[in-house]
């Protein structure tokens, strides 16, 4: 949900306000978070403590989650959100404005296209594990991302007019995926 209304929130704000008054508003926000995070009691845990060094207990960890085959198939999962995701985080105001010459406050939109997607994806979600497994979901999440990444890399290639609609396909695509290999992940 906040991958969709943010960016919306957003371009409806730079329709009033310029980019650095939006950009101090979020500094602000981020400061109140902080000062919640900050304000609230961790209870006292009640796992047995291991005596040993910070290297080794991480090494320990890691090496427990290297050596259970679920959790390694999982590693790579999220391994292939975070490059769709990363792609779609870090790319696409770049994208947006230098690639496609379009202006800054088109770039919300393209946000909000990965979020309705990934939104939509969790939304719907529920109802599909309930007759399949989770794992071929997952895989198909990914696999989607994938495609959608080399498809959206192709068109970008042809360019055209329908360059801006087929990039914001691509993206809504990529939250779809996104959201299939990354929500039931947890259970």
């Amino acid at each position: 949900m906040e991958s969709l209304v943010s960016p919306m929130l957003a371009a409806a704000l730079l329709t009033v306000i310029s980019f650095h008054w939006l950009f101090g508003g979020t500094v602000i926000g981020f400061l109140c978070s902080a000062a919640l995070v900050v304000s609230v009691r961790i209870p006292q845990s009640r796992a047995v403590e291991i005596a040993s060094g910070i290297y080794a207990k991480t090494f320990r960890g890691i090496s427990i989650y290297l050596r259970t085959p679920r959790l390694l198939g999982l590693l790579g999962l999220n391994l292939s959100a975070a490059a769709a995701s990363s792609m779609v985080i870090v790319n696409t105001v770049v994208y947006v404005e230098n690639k496609l010459g379009r202006p800054s406050s088109d770039v919300p939109f393209a946000l909000a296209a990965f979020g309705f997607g990934s939104m939509l994806m969790a939304l719907l979600l529920p109802r599909l594990l309930d007759q399949r497994p989770d794992r071929p979901a997952m895989l198909f999440g990914s696999s989607l991302m994938a495609v959608a990444l080399c498809a959206g890399s192709i068109l970008s290639a042809i360019g055209g007019p329908s360059e801006w609609p087929a990039f914001l396909v691509t993206w809504f695509v990529i939250g779809l995926g996104y959201s299939m290999t990354l929500t039931p992940s947890g259970r």
